[in-house]
């Protein structure tokens, strides 16, 4: 049983055999956990004029320019988007995950350099569980809501996949690549825990 902070909807996985009344059963059983997680989940943030989102940790103002052309682009604190108001949304995540693409591109670049090993490719997804993963065949997959993280955090979570290319695994070496890769994984870590289902309530 779990909180999907996306969402801000509970989830409850029981084995194929069990009963909806075992599953109620659970739920009812568990109501003041359940009311004190969904009551700790962090205020929405929808994609409209006007609403505040962060880039790189740093607090931007959604600010709907209809007159205008060209989509999306930053323009100081602001993110200024163009067209219809029903477009804005839309426009505004594919502006977000173009700009994830652009910045975890270039930091993955540096990271893989450094540790002397090469990602196969780098995907860039809207990722729910994990922010980043490494698959057995050298690809690289990272949360778009990464660019709404301050830039330590960033340079943490890619240092963090690039060095599974060398160790695909936790153990002592790993450790020592991921310290070697980025001085922020504690900060990081710790930035995540705390604020990282804020980012999950985005959009």
């Amino acid at each position: 049983m779990r909180v999907d902070p996306t969402r801000g909807a509970l989830v409850v996985t029981l084995p194929n055999r069990s009963s909806r009344a075992a599953g109620m059963a659970l739920v009812n059983g568990h109501l003041d956990w359940i009311d004190r997680r969904i009551a700790a989940l962090p205020t929405p943030v929808t994609f409209a004029d006007g609403a505040i989102v962060p880039l790189g940790g740093v607090p931007h103002r959604i600010r709907h320019v209809p007159q205008d052309r060209g989509g999306a682009w930053l323009s100081d604190t602001e993110i200024h988007v163009t067209g219809d108001p029903a477009f804005l949304p839309r426009r505004t995540a594919d502006f977000l995950k173009a700009e994830a693409r652009r910045r975890l591109a270039d930091i993955v670049a540096v990271k893989t350099a450094a540790a002397g090993v090469t990602a196969r490719r780098l995907t860039v997804k809207d990722t729910r569980s994990r922010w980043g993963s490494c698959a057995p065949d050298g690809s690289l997959a990272l949360s778009w809501r990464l660019v709404m993280a301050p830039d330590f955090v960033q340079d943490y979570v890619a240092a963090h996949e690039v060095a599974h290319l060398r160790h695909p695994n936790h153990g002592r070496q790993f450790w020592v690549l991921v310290d070697r890769l980025t001085p922020h994984t504690l900060t990081a870590i710790s930035w995540l825990r705390q604020q990282g289902p804020s980012l999950l309530r985005v959009g």
